[in-house]
C-alpha cells in the first residue's frame, strides 16, 4: 500500500517537474511565412521588426505598430533580450512569429520596473520587415 502511494507520489512529482521545464524555454509559434524566403536572417544581420510585447494578463507593455515606426537592431548582438536574439534566427522577410519568453531569457529576476514586472514571462507578436546589410556566410 505504502509503495502504491509512494510510486503515486513520485509520478504526480515527475509530471509536475517536466512542465515546470517546459514552460521555461523559449517558444516559437510561426503565425505565417512567405512561401518563397530567399534570404533567412542570421547573427550580424540588421533586422527591421515590427513587434507587439504583452504580458501573461495580456496586457500591452510596448509596441512599435503603436509608434509606427519599425525597431532596428543587429541580431545575436546581444543589443535586445536574449528570447529575441534566439527567438528570430532564420526568419524570413515577411514572416510572422509568436513568441513566449521565459523570463530568464527577458529581463529576469528583477524585471524592468515599472513596466515589466520580476520574473515576467514576456509575449511578442513580431513581424520581419527587411534585413539590412546582411552579412554573408563565410
Amino acid at each position: 500500500m505504502h509503495s502504491r502511494i509512494l510510486a503515486s507520489a513520485l509520478a504526480l512529482l515527475a509530471l509536475v517537474l517536466a512542465v515546470a521545464a517546459a514552460t521555461d524555454k523559449l517558444v516559437i509559434d510561426v503565425v505565417s511565412k512567405p512561401d518563397e524566403c530567399a534570404q533567412k536572417s542570421k547573427a550580424g544581420d540588421l533586422l527591421s521588426m515590427h513587434y507587439r510585447g504583452t504580458l501573461d494578463d495580456g496586457s500591452q507593455f510596448d509596441a512599435s505598430y503603436d509608434r509606427q515606426e519599425p525597431f532596428d537592431f543587429e541580431l545575436g548582438a546581444g543589443q535586445v533580450i536574449k528570447g529575441w536574439d534566439e527567438g528570430l534566427k532564420d526568419m524570413c522577410v515577411g514572416e510572422k512569429r509568436k513568441l513566449t519568453i521565459p523570463y530568464e531569457m527577458a529581463y529576469g529576476e528583477f524585471g524592468y520596473p515599472p513596466v515589466i514586472p520580476a520574473r515576467a514571462t514576456l509575449h511578442f507578436d513580431v513581424e520581419l520587415l527587411e534585413i539590412k546589410n546582411a552579412r554573408a556566410e563565410l
